[in-house]
């Protein structure tokens, strides 16, 4: 980021990454509708499909399985579906079963009644609870239609992962379709759709140093597939009507280049979040950490300060000159209690901040993070003095 200041807010939006800017500068030089059949329009269409190519070698899949959406909003929407087909043949999701720490795009149901969608429970570390997923499946009406259940991999506050396989076993058994949030997770843990798990993964751009404007709903086959949410023209083969964006879709594609890439670096970012809990734990001694006991993807860190509500700590944080964020980003700049948290029963009203680093953090932002802790401590202290 520019100037003193330090960006460690990577959950909410990573910072755009050069090489995706340079493939969307070309992009942008390619002035022509991708459905065209002249040359230019040939070329916007090879941009498109070399972007879909890299997409799809991100979660291992096959690229004409790759459907480029607006973001994971759209994807979730067209996905959290009762209609579908297999083939040509109609078929039909009954009811939704959702994680209650979900992001808000999957607890909002997409296209399900409010009273077709179930919520199941999470454990204090925010693990799914496999014993009630499976008889809420096992007392689903199949003459009704299938069950479809929805879950994040990684969740964006706490950065928990979640047991994908053994859910999606679940599900399997019980003859449902399983989609799998796979924002906060695509590049910081391998993803192989091919592995049975999934039916459909959701990808976000700008969660892994893309364009913001591009996301992409990714399935195991391309046999059964969601009746599209967006009908016209007949793009990305009847899936998602409206002219592609090619320039936003061309960055998408190098940002997952990059993203497969920096799997590898994992382990440096691990031991960059382990350094930040240290200095937490330092200077704040009775900090409480969410998630810590559970798996977790390797940058993100979510801490309460007691006596300190988030909203206060974030501003402070702020003019301190560190972007931080008090849970998630997705609700119109609200603060307020964390439904994670509340899903997790902790119950803490007050909120908590999220520490969400990337392979550029330095030592400059560890520094610059311990001292603005470090004035938020002072300010505590001086409070409790006070009082």
């Amino acid at each position: 980021m520019a100037g003193q200041r330090s960006y460690l807010d990577y959950n909410a939006s990573a910072p755009l990454l050069p090489s995706a800017r340079e493939a969307m500068r070309a992009a942008l030089e390619v002035d022509a509708n991708p459905s065209s059949v002249h040359g230019e329009g040939r070329e916007a269409r090879r941009i498109i499909e070399t972007a879909r190519r890299q997409v799809a070698a991100l979660v291992n899949a096959k690229p004409d399985h790759v459907v480029f959406t607006s973001g994971a909003t759209e994807a979730a929407a067209t996905l959290l579906s009762p209609d579908w087909t297999m083939g040509r043949a109609p078929l039909r999701a009954s009811k939704l079963y959702v994680a209650a720490s979900d992001h808000p795009c999957l607890l909002s149901g997409g296209r399900f009644a409010a009273s077709d969608i179930r919520k199941i429970g999470v454990d204090r570390n925010g693990i799914l609870d496999i014993e009630e997923l499976k008889a809420a499946l096992a007392g689903h009406d199949r003459s009704a239609g299938l069950p479809l259940v929805a879950v994040h991999i990684a969740n964006n506050e706490t950065g928990v992962i979640q047991p994908v396989r053994e859910i999606g076993a679940v599900v399997k058994e019980a003859g449902g379709i399983a989609v799998f949030d796979a924002v906060q997770a695509a590049g910081r843990i391998l993803l192989d759709i091919t592995k049975g798990y999934a039916d459909f993964l959701i990808l976000s751009s700008h969660k892994i140093g893309g364009p913001k404007g591009a996301g992409a709903m990714v399935g195991a086959s391309d046999l059964m597939m969601p009746r599209p949410l967006i009908c016209g023209g007949g793009q990305e083969k009847g899936h998602r009507a409206g002219t592609e964006n090619t320039a936003a879709i061309a960055g998408f594609g190098a940002a997952a280049v990059e993203a497969s890439a920096a799997l590898g670096k994992a382990g440096a970012i691990a031991e960059m979040r382990d350094r930040i809990e240290e200095v937490i734990g330092s200077i704040i001694p009775d900090a409480v950490f969410f998630g810590r006991h559970a798996p977790r993807i390797a940058n993100t860190t979510f801490f309460a300060i007691p006596g300190v509500k988030a909203e206060t700590g974030q501003i402070a944080f702020d003019l301190a000159g560190v972007a931080v964020s008090a849970g998630s980003a997705c609700s119109s700049g609200k603060v307020g209690p964390s439904h994670v948290l509340k899903a997790m029963g902790v119950g803490d009203e007050e909120g908590a901040l999220r520490v969400s680093i990337g392979p550029a953090t330095s030592e400059n932002d560890l520094e610059r993070f311990r001292a603005a802790l470090a004035g938020i401590a002072r300010r505590r202290r001086s409070s409790a003095e006070a009082a």
